[in-house]
């Protein structure tokens, strides 16, 4: 794409937050803390998870993609072998590693910072290979441009997938109103 949505706040999820989500998902979503990163349509595409679910199962995914068409487009590019052209150049380059190390460390404070899961993986395939590119873009639009290099360069290759609308029609209420 030309240009990447725009960083958004965090923002708490209001009940249409919750309710597009569970549109996006087709159930209702699992140990939801946030919006992470808003779709220029206006609806959430990444939302923050608790690293643990209600009933203390441990849920490594801090930012979890819900948009479907970007989920889509994602899917394509991992069919496309995008993710072992990735982790062949992580082997082969020690400053894109290193940058993908520093990712996988921001990725674990900001989950720490809520809840810490001692021995578990941050996700995605971090540190070492790429295992889900729809974590790292979540990553991506989640933190900012800069901070996962790879969530970053796979964002960049996809389409604009807010371009035809929002996916699910967002319903409005009081509380959503400024």
């Amino acid at each position: 794409m030309d240009k990447p949505p725009p960083p958004t706040e965090h923002t708490p999820a209001t009940a249409a937050d919750a309710a597009a989500v569970a549109g996006q998902l087709g159930r209702a979503p699992r140990g939801l803390r946030a919006v992470a990163h808003r779709c220029p349509c206006g609806n959430p595409d990444v939302v923050e998870t608790a690293p643990r679910l209600p009933d203390g199962t441990p849920f490594p995914t801090l930012y979890y993609l819900t948009c479907p068409r970007a989920n889509s487009a994602i899917g394509t590019l991992e069919a496309d072998g995008v993710m072992k052209e990735m982790t062949a150049r992580l082997a082969a380059d020690p400053e894109l590693a290193a940058a993908y190390r520093a990712a996988h460390e921001d990725y674990l404070a900001r989950r720490d910072a809520i809840a810490e899961l001692t021995g578990f993986p941050s996700a995605g395939g971090m540190p070492d290979r790429v295992k889900c590119l729809h974590v790292l873009v979540a990553h991506a639009l989640a933190a900012g441009p800069g901070v996962n290099p790879l969530g970053d360069e796979a964002l960049a290759m996809l389409p604009e997938w807010w371009a035809k609308g929002p996916c699910v029609a967002r319903e409005t209420t009081g509380e959503d109103e400024a």
